[in-house]
């Protein structure tokens, strides 16, 4: 009989790969929009591809993201996670290829403020699969639209919030920017989240998300306050919505116990 020891090195490996991919696809995404060779963030110098795979400086001597190593731990520990209690419905071939769709996503929008069209293809066609099986093809597509509506409720709502703060911006004479507090992806996203999630779960889904970008956005107020950096780095407070978002529906749907614990019943 084969021991759990064993068995347990399936998903390692397969988590250690799926951290390659959502490092890799973060690092080259953003760039240049496909597949391509990696190249130092730093100095733009390529690497090869066995210096890139073993972590190692660039030809000029920069060192590597320690973010890095967070998703390889990160994407490692939630591959051995479920296996050993696959989400419902989904398993282990459905709900490990979501995690790396996620954590592209997150990696990509913290990093640069972008849920690129590429990322959002992808999403779209994963989402209606892994909704479909989940709670069915009606249920699927509920979710979507209600998020989509939402979602563009909101955006607009960001998009003349914008205007009348570069207006009183300009009229106090200080240098307008081009922040708004949602994008145009951040509508895609949700829309991606309401197929995965379904007509029942997306509502919770986006208000838990809110929820999260609020609290981080708060602390983060508070530190720069304590700090005295608030005027230096006001521009830090338009966080990016997309990795709270991912993290509600990853709480939801890999985590049904948390779940349980703030909605009871």
């Amino acid at each position: 009989m084969i021991s759990m020891d064993i068995i347990l090195i399936i998903p390692i490996l397969i988590g250690w790969l799926a951290g390659l991919i959502v490092n890799y696809l973060a690092d080259v995404l953003p760039i240049t929009r496909r597949f391509s060779q990696p190249t130092c963030p730093q100095c733009n110098a390529q690497f090869s591809w066995r210096d890139y795979l073993l972590f190692r400086p660039c030809p000029n001597g920069h060192p590597r993201r320690f973010r890095l190593w967070i998703v390889q731990a990160v994407m490692l520990a939630v591959s051995t996670y479920i296996w050993i209690k696959p989400p419902s419905k989904l398993g282990y071939l459905l709900g490990l290829p979501l995690i790396i769709y996620f954590g592209i996503v997150f990696v990509i929008d913290m990093e640069h403020r972008l849920i690129l069209h590429p990322t959002s293809i992808f999403g779209s066609f994963l989402g209606l699969l892994v909704g479909t099986v989940a709670h069915g093809v009606k249920n699927t597509l509920l979710g979507g639209l209600g998020g989509l509506l939402v979602m563009l409720t909101l955006y607009y709502f960001g998009v003349l919030f914008a205007r009348m703060r570069t207006k009183r911006m300009l009229a106090m004479g200080q240098e307008a920017d081009d922040e708004e507090a949602l994008g145009a992806g951040d509508v895609i996203l949700i829309t991606i989240l309401g197929f995965i999630l379904g007509w029942e779960w997306i509502w919770f889904g986006l208000l838990f998300g809110i929820l999260l970008g609020g609290f981080f956005s708060l602390l983060l107020i508070l530190w720069l306050v304590i700090s005295r950096k608030y005027e230096k780095n006001a521009l830090m407070l338009f966080i990016p919505y997309g990795p709270y978002f991912i993290t509600s529906a990853f709480l939801i749907i890999y985590f049904p116990r948390f779940l349980a614990m703030i909605v009871p019943g």
